[in-house]
């Protein structure tokens, strides 16, 4: 084998992490959503908030391979106000995002076994229980090098059924011959299509505050494989899973468009109604004879979403408080490992405030999910600014400074979040 393809195969990773966390809810649940409720309407936007988002991501393995530091680490040298500041916005989502991402994996798991089909309805908040428990005991013992081949394998499976779902749907055709791709009822600031397209750009591909878990899982890798890799290597790798995930969120919603809309049929609000429906979806365009391999595949890659969650918040969050300690001459580089007392500690906190906010929302998937995403979507200019900042710094490295195409990218995707942020704050 070629040495610099082993050694690009090698650093898979990071990047293939980011695209199944991103892959989760944002494509099987938000996507879908959009597709079935507005065709194609609402597809110039997913497009759009892709590559206006992508920079502000790709900024994070930029900066961790440049400077072996994390994101945070560079917030930290921003002044200790911006450290502040992120370890606010995390508190703030993580428990929201971890309860989202729980309920819909909650779903899909009990879809698979048919949990609550024998033991009843009520079950599920108990397989949400089991589900975070799984979580907690992989992360603790396997850390990132469970995370990191669970991903691989089910993110492949899951990427090969949906482009053969999409491609067997495109060739029948869709359910109504009149799918839109403009919906101007969107713009109207009072109705709930505005609040949908806020929450659907809030997880597209997924929230700007989780670029610090990139950089801290490329320094992750490159600790792992005691090597590490260019910049050219990292960010190509980086660059592929962004790639794949802006690929797929386009085809959840034309599996949406083409089934759903029109049809008069509804995604249901409840997790386990939901992962049902998406799955049908799957099975009208392949074959009932496929189902047992997509819901299997299904609940992997958002079981596969729910670990990088826990092991993203857990992660930054140990190294926010490593940071923020006074011994500070400790905090140097990676600082403590992923087994560390607080990672453990966290991994408990984001269970339990992520369950009990499960057990307050109950059954309503769709508002616990849209609660999360619009969240994520007010914080995001903030975050974006910051990570520009960094990557454009005078002690940056010049090497790895982002071009000047990329640079404006940046700025027009930084007025593009601010804009909509400000339109939303006013408008709520």
């Amino acid at each position: 084998m070629d040495s610099k393809l082993k050694r690009f195969i090698q650093s898979l990773g990071p990047g293939i992490l980011f695209a199944s966390t991103a892959i989760g809810v944002s494509h099987l649940v938000q996507s879908t959503r959009a597709g079935a409720s507005f065709g194609f309407g609402l597809l110039w936007l997913v497009l759009l908030a892709n590559l206006l988002k992508w920079p502000f991501f790709e900024f994070g393995s930029r900066y961790a391979v440049a400077t072996g530091e994390s994101l945070i680490d560079g917030y930290r040298k921003t002044g200790r106000w911006m450290l502040w500041i992120y370890l606010i916005i995390t508190v703030i989502s993580m428990f929201f995002v971890g309860a989202a991402v729980g309920a819909v994996t909650a779903g899909f798991m009990d879809n698979l076994f048919q949990i609550s089909a024998t033991w009843g309805a009520g079950s599920l908040i108990y397989t949400t229980g089991a589900l975070f428990g799984t979580c907690i005991v992989i992360l603790g013992f396997g850390k990132y090098s469970a995370l990191d081949k669970i991903i691989k394998v089910v993110g492949f499976v899951l990427l090969i059924s949906t482009l053969a779902a999409v491609a067997i749907t495109a060739f029948k055709g869709p359910a109504t011959q009149a799918l839109p791709f403009f919906s101007p009822e969107v713009f109207d600031l009072n109705s709930s299509s505005f609040a949908f397209v806020i929450a659907l750009m809030g997880w597209m591909p997924t929230a700007v505050d989780l670029s610090t878990w990139n950089s801290l899982w490329t320094l992750e890798r490159a600790k792992q494989l005691k090597q590490k890799p260019s910049l050219k290597e990292t960010l190509r790798e980086f660059n592929l899973g962004y790639g794949i995930s802006a690929l797929l969120a386009p085809c959840f919603m034309l599996l949406g468009a083409y089934i759903l809309f029109g049809t008069g049929q509804k995604m249901p609000q409840g997790s386990a109604g939901f992962a049902s429906s998406v799955i049908d979806l799957y099975t009208q365009s392949i074959g009932a004879w496929s189902r047992p391999i997509i819901t299997a595949a299904a609940f992997s890659i958002m079981f596969g979403t729910c670990l990088g969650v826990f092991d993203g918040y857990s992660r930054s969050m140990e190294r926010v408080f490593l940071l923020l300690s006074p011994n500070q001459k400790q905090t140097k580089g990676l600082g403590f490992t992923s087994n560390s007392v607080v990672y453990l500690l966290m991994l408990l906190a984001v269970g339990l405030g992520a369950f009990l906010i499960i057990f307050q929302f109950g059954n309503s998937l769709k508002k616990l999910v849209d609660i999360a995403t619009t969240l994520s979507f007010v914080m995001a200019p903030l975050i974006a600014a910051i990570n520009l900042k960094l990557v454009t710094a005078k002690s940056f490295p010049a090497k790895a400074r982002p071009s000047k195409a990329l640079l404006i990218l940046s700025y027009t995707g930084l007025v593009f979040l601010t804009a909509f942020a400000l339109i939303y704050l006013i408008w709520a």
